[in-house]
């Protein structure tokens, strides 16, 4: 039965497909700005003499200068979220996320990630489900998951992408550090999502999670409910 009903439901979810325009000049700024944000990550996991102070003019140089990455990277995001781009919507309030303190995440991120989810980005439900309330609960948040899977050929070039914790991984992060996600392991993340919002289909959704990752969070599910 749940074979059967399978096709059904993905014929239903890829009838959801919306039309997004990414502006070139808000594209171009979202790629200035991915080699900015990867030199961040690298200063945020090197060794701690750049961090403190210390007398070698050169060591002095090159901490002032990866303490410019970060800021000159989000403000290229700025922009490009300025022009409606949902990669950077995404980028920016995983920013948010990761460097605001706790109080002032949901209204910092939470209107970027449901912009850019809305848009068919699958990277923010999984922020979504955690910081959003009560959206994360709404039938719009299950409307916009249903897009995400007829939206694939749009983002594929634009993964991977980073994720505080990504259930369908099996890998745990340590401390700060991100888990970075194909767009598979996305997809998965978002029917498994599907299964806790839809008790009426959760056995398939959660099954096409399994099926496309092999998603652990989703198959553990399925076993305990047999």
């Amino acid at each position: 039965m749940r074979i059967a009903a399978l096709p059904l439901l993905l014929n239903a979810v890829a009838a959801q497909a919306l039309e997004v325009s990414i502006d070139p000049h808000a594209d171009l700024l979202y790629r200035q700005a991915l080699p900015l944000l990867e030199q961040a990550d690298e200063v945020d996991d090197s060794p701690s003499p750049l961090r403190t102070a210390s007398t070698d003019p050169e060591l002095t140089r090159q901490g002032q200068a990866m303490a410019r990455t970060l800021p000159t990277a989000v403000a290229l995001l700025e922009k490009s979220v300025a022009l409606g781009h949902p990669v950077a919507q995404y980028r920016l309030a995983l920013y948010y996320t990761t460097y605001l303190p706790a109080a002032q995440i949901a209204d910092a991120a939470c209107p970027l990630l449901e912009a850019s989810l809305k848009q068919g980005f699958a990277p923010p439900a999984l922020a979504i489900a955690h910081w959003c309330q009560p959206y994360n609960a709404s039938p719009a948040y299950r409307e916009a998951l249903e897009t995400v899977p007829s939206m694939a050929t749009l983002y594929a070039p634009y993964y991977p992408q980073p994720a505080a914790r990504l259930a369908c991984n099996r890998a745990r992060p340590q401390g700060l550090e991100m888990q970075w996600g194909r767009q598979r392991d996305y997809q998965a993340e978002v029917y498994r999502l599907l299964g806790d919002l839809d008790p009426s289909r959760r056995q398939a959704l959660l099954q096409k999670a399994v099926d496309i990752n092999g998603c652990a969070a989703a198959a553990q599910r399925l076993t305990s409910s047999r």
